[in-house]
């Protein structure tokens, strides 16, 4: 591929990435006026997985301010090939204790904190970069009490002490709550009721924990469900990248 021809797919690339966000900040925009809210009380987080730095170079260059990656293998090279640019990474997948040493290199915040060894692994790995990293209790709807979920995070009942946990730890930040929509249960293809049940645990939460007004729920499908519930911040990927390439 010749410069010029990789100059005019990188200004194709650009050029859709761009009006999918467009998309993307409308659907935002009239999500936050039906339910009665700013626009500036959402934060877009585009999820990245699968695509290449040179997008998020891009992204970056449309004024995207935060990012995210669910698997550390795939998210440390590309936050070392942007280290250049004003982006906020985030983490917002199931965790491996292993992998927290490398996630407190970059990441600012985890939105999949779901058990008490990771709250110690990453507090020591915050401690040793020197770095304060906030975290999010993911809360699963599909988890019976004192369990996980399918796809990670803790049962309701356990929000309280794992929250706990994450106040008291060194290096870390207790930022919020966060859900995926469950794909089982009662509330299996009911995300409204799910993301309402995750801003009552987040109103409950706030009376310990008041600066923890973080709720990080909704995706490309079901962003608008997000932010008629209360969710300050909603992960958006294929909506804004297009379909994604098949794992490797």
């Amino acid at each position: 591929m010749t410069a010029a021809s990789f100059g005019a797919d990188g200004e194709a690339r650009k050029a859709e990435l761009a009006a999918n966000l467009a998309r993307v900040e409308e659907r935002i925009a009239r999500a936050c006026d039906a339910a009665g809210r700013e626009r500036a009380e959402v934060t877009l987080v585009v999820v990245t997985k699968t695509y290449p730095a040179s997008d998020v170079r891009l992204l970056a260059e449309l004024g995207v301010g935060d990012v995210a990656e669910n698997r550390d293998q795939e998210a440390a090279p590309k936050a070392a090939a942007c280290a250049d640019t004003a982006l906020r990474w985030h983490f917002v997948g199931q965790l491996q204790t292993n992998k927290a040493r490398s996630v407190a290199g970059y990441a600012e915040r985890v939105h999949s904190v779901d058990r008490l060894r990771l709250v110690t692994a990453l507090s020591n790995a915050a401690a040793r970069a020197e770095r304060e990293i906030g975290c999010a209790v993911q809360v699963a709807f599909d988890a019976e009490a004192g369990s996980v979920g399918e796809r990670g995070g803790v049962a309701p009942d356990g929000v309280t002490d794992l929250a706990e946990a994450i106040g008291a730890a060194q290096g870390l930040r207790l930022d919020g709550v966060m859900t995926v929509a469950p794909l089982s249960g009662p509330l299996a293809g009911r995300p409204q009721e799910a993301f309402a049940q995750l801003r009552e645990i987040s109103t409950g939460l706030r009376t310990a924990h008041p600066a923890a007004t973080m709720v990080s729920a909704g995706m490309s499908s079901d962003l608008e469900e997000a932010v008629r519930a209360g969710a300050t911040h909603v992960r958006v990927g294929s909506a804004v990248l297009g379909r994604r390439p098949p794992l490797r």
